[in-house]
């Protein structure tokens, strides 16, 4: 292996651009016109364009992906997580091409991938499991009979999906056609693939996992637990090693059952199996992630083992770095910082990072993506960067935690940096007693007000790339430049007045403030789908749009009670925070 195919973005590309050098193996970013400049393209030895905005467009695109490693002369692809790492076919391809492809099999991908077959698979293992469809449900209406019969809470789950994507859960029948609606566009926005499958939901449980490494030689390690409870939307925020007050017999049966399924499956390469703890103790497997985890750094501090580095080993058919599961030496939190406003419900705030002060001392490490400057855009995930903080025990870590998170200072868009500093604060987090924290805590338990963010309503713009042709001593050469410098080179030629003259543009937030009967968009993102016929009549409160910003959907509701008219963006539209959506008269 020398040189490597980063086939991601963002704090995991940079990431494992740094873990190739510290191998002596060459790394290769590649990147959307709006990441031109992003920080994982300056972290590795070469970069190249992958033409296009979109995900579709630019690492979700396997031939212009594979087209990339065939013109740098790669002869491995590592996936990072997320986008296609826990796509079968992207292996395949890879593999199809000559390549090392730093993952498990493309037949272990698809089996434990897919959340149905992967159910299965802990059958024959023997994990213990909620009750579930036998396979996915065609439609909404197969949805509510597995209700009807097994009662709700219900957790809808696209069979393919990931990170909270395509997981919606019901707890009201009315309700259940929506969310598989909901579900299965999300699933098909972000993996490509629809199928869902329904289960049961345990309601308050605790969200616990073992890290895994296995080798193509038969060996499996769990490296240790991890904690994620502590989520909104389903997506986790803060993260913990090792998995705090569990007992004796929970541990075994989690270490147990995750190193069954592994072998059952003929599983190699770095993975996560995960399971709910519920709330009277009660153990069940919820699924396997065939990749490595976002959350895998809090494991690294704890187990003393480059995660990124096994992998490396692994693909090249060596045998692990160790053969017993380590035991954890001290404690370590993982803080996600996204790109979200904490006092609007979490909502994306995609825009410009102003300016990015990191935190220092001991026991401090800081994976990031960006930096002052870095534009974070709207297509495509929210997180900046996590900070991991390690102490000796769990209490030092959280006082090394708050420490660190008040002397972190990102401004210029809205972060949770806000939730994390009031987290810390919880009796339910810290206690030494226990944890009272569960999966929906943030949503039922969490009373601390935070505040809407005042400052930042307005997304930046798009960052659209155009090509131009130019000649360098004598050699024809093609350079991609902001499509807003040259549209001013454009204005300028013509006479025209500059971009920041045009007023009264649609969603520029320009002017004076919207009518009272203006129904205004909370967030900046993509119209989906309206909920509400044109002329109907809505009470306040009413679930009218949905919008999607950051790979997830957010509904957005009446102010008022009256008539809707005047929609102004249809399906498929683009819209920034504060843009008028519709009118309710």
């Amino acid at each position: 292996m020398r040189k490597v195919l980063i086939a991601n973005r963002g704090e995991i590309a940079v990431r494992v651009a740094r873990a190739c050098d510290d191998a002596g193996i060459l790394s290769v970013a590649v990147y959307a016109d709006i990441d031109a400049d992003a920080m994982h393209v300056g972290a590795a030895d070469e970069a190249f364009s992958l033409g296009g905005n979109s995900p579709a467009d630019t690492y979700l695109n396997i031939g212009k992906l594979l087209a990339v490693a065939e013109k740098s002369g790669a002869d491995a692809v590592h996936p990072g997580y997320g986008f296609l790492s826990e796509n079968a076919e992207f292996a395949q391809a890879v593999l199809d091409a000559g390549l090392e492809w730093i993952g498990p099999s493309p037949e272990s991908i698809r089996q434990l991938g897919n959340k149905i077959t992967a159910r299965e698979i802990a059958v024959r293992a023997g994990a213990p499991l909620v009750a579930g469809s036998d396979g996915p449900v065609s439609s909404a209406a197969e949805a509510r009979s597995f209700a009807e019969e097994h009662g709700l809470p219900l957790a809808i789950k696209a069979a393919f999906g990931g990170g909270g994507r395509g997981l919606k859960v019901v707890r009201e029948l009315a309700e259940v056609e929506e969310a598989f609606d909901s579900a299965v566009r999300e699933a098909v926005a972000a993996f490509g693939r629809g199928e869902c499958f329904v289960e049961q939901y345990l309601d308050r449980p605790r969200h616990v996992e073992a890290q895994i490494i296995a080798d193509k030689l038969g060996n499996v390690v769990v490296v240790g637990t991890r904690d994620c409870s502590l989520q909104r939307r389903h997506q986790k925020l803060v993260e913990e090693a090792p998995a705090p007050f569990l007992s004796d017999d929970q541990r075994q049966q989690i270490y147990e059952g995750s190193k069954a399924i592994i072998r059952e499956a003929g599983y190699y390469g770095a993975g996560t199996v995960e399971f709910l703890v519920s709330a009277d103790g009660a153990v069940a497997f919820l699924e396997v992630n065939t990749r490595l985890q976002v959350e895998h750094p809090i494991t690294e501090e704890t187990a003393g083992i480059d995660l990124v580095q096994e992998q490396f080993r692994i693909a090249a058919g060596l045998p692990l770095s160790i053969t017993e599961d380590p035991v954890a030496r001290g404690h370590s939190f993982e803080f996600r910082i996204n790109a979200e406003d904490v006092g609007r419900g979490f909502l994306p705030s995609p825009g410009t990072v102003a300016s990015f002060e990191a935190p220092t001392g001991p026991g401090i490490r800081l994976d990031t993506g960006v930096r002052s400057g870095s534009f974070v855009a709207p297509q495509f995930d929210s997180l900046l960067a996590k900070l991991i903080v390690t102490g000796a025990d769990r209490q030092q870590a959280l006082r090394r935690a708050r420490r660190a998170l008040a002397e972190i200072n990102i401004t210029g868009l809205a972060t949770v940096l806000p939730f994390h500093r009031a987290v810390l604060e919880s009796e339910d987090f810290t206690s030494v007693a226990g944890l009272r924290i569960h999966t929906r805590w943030i949503e039922t338990d969490f009373a601390d007000q935070i505040p809407v963010d005042p400052g930042y309503t307005v997304v930046a713009p798009e960052g659209e790339r155009r090509t131009i042709t130019i000649d360098v001593d004598g050699k024809r050469l093609a350079v991609g430049l902001p499509a807003d410098l040259l549209d001013g080179w454009a204005r300028s030629g013509q006479g025209l007045p500059a971009a920041s003259d045009v007023t009264g543009l649609p969603g520029s937030g320009t002017g004076d403030s919207p009518a009272e009967s203006a129904l205004v968009s909370s967030m900046a993102g993509t119209v989906v789908k309206w909920l509400v016929e044109p002329g109907a009549d809505v009470a306040a409160g009413d679930p009218l749009v949905v919008l999607e910003a950051m790979k997830m959907e957010t509904q957005v509701s009446a102010h008022r009670s009256g008539t809707l008219s005047e929609v102004l963006s249809a399906p498929g539209g683009v819209v920034t925070a504060g843009a008028v959506l519709a009118h309710i008269s």
